[in-house]
């Protein structure tokens, strides 16, 4: 699957200041796990659809009735219908400098923490619905003041924020800045117990399905894909044990596409088939 480059391919005029951006998104079709490179921080306010959003350390699912705060990186989404027949949501993608020039003016100069989460969620409420409202891309295509209203409305949303949520999310902003690219072994293990394949989570760590192989070998002492189905079967077999659940339950959560996979990856390991253990 093609890596898509956000927002660049939304920009239809690059001698533009890219530092402020709007786009509204419609699509009627589901994307699952799509490969984003997003090379802004961006919000992104979901109208009808739901929106999933696989990051290097972890994975974040919301609604129309809540909205995400994302940092600029390489990411899985994961964008589907509703009821209705398109999904729609509208994008606002802000730079670094403009980030960095609204902390100068309106926080202090707090050390961050949680570096490692890539994303706030926003529940959305009455003043948030209707900034929403009034965020359109077409209401700044052809005005000469496209540049100042945009600004205008990023202090807005940003001091809204700030005021909602307080601390957490003054921390969070400063935390955008400080912290590029997560660790590459919090990265591996962060998703043992994910159904991401291989290659997907070589692209979470940047790098090519080859460089993270050798990467990987090197650190962990065998081949990713045999890495993965070993920790994952004894996550499943801990599961089993207890008792509480059913092979049917688990088997798409350790990352199987069917329980016949699982059953025969878990007898080829174990020796018998994981119904064995549940009765």
């Amino acid at each position: 699957m093609a890596i898509e480059n956000i927002p660049e391919i939304y920009i239809k005029d690059s001698t533009k200041n890219s530092d402020l951006f709007v786009y509204d998104f419609k699509m009627s079709n589901d994307v699952v796990k799509s490969k984003v490179n997003l090379g802004m921080n961006m919000f992104s306010f979901l109208q009808v659809g739901k929106k999933q959003v696989h990051f290097s350390g972890n994975t974040v699912a919301v609604n129309k009735d809540q909205s995400l705060l994302l940092k600029k990186g390489n990411w899985l989404w994961t964008e589907l219908l509703d009821t209705e027949t398109i999904y729609y949501c509208k994008l606002f993608f802000f730079s670094e400098q403009k980030l960095t020039d609204f902390l100068s003016k309106y926080t202090n100069n707090v050390k961050p923490y949680k570096e490692e989460v890539p994303y706030f969620v926003i529940e959305n409420d009455d003043y948030i619905a209707a900034f929403i409202s009034s965020l359109s891309s077409k209401a700044f295509e052809k005005n000469n003041y496209s540049s100042a209203l945009l600004s205008l409305k990023f202090d807005e949303i940003m001091l809204y924020l700030l005021d909602k949520y307080g601390n957490p999310f003054e921390y969070y902003l400063h935390a955008l800045i400080s912290k590029e690219i997560s660790p590459f072994n919090s990265t591996i293990e962060s998703h043992i117990n994910s159904n991401l394949k291989v290659e997907e989570i070589a692209f979470l760590c940047n790098m090519s399905l080859s460089t993270f192989k050798r990467h990987f070998i090197a650190a962990y002492n065998s081949p990713p894909g045999q890495w993965f189905q070993d920790k994952r079967l004894q996550k499943a077999k801990v599961l089993l044990q207890e008792g509480h659940l059913k092979p049917s339950d688990i088997y798409l959560d350790i990352g199987y596409n069917n329980l016949s996979n699982f059953s025969t990856a878990f007898k080829n390991k174990f020796g018998i088939n994981p119904t064995e253990i549940s009765n």
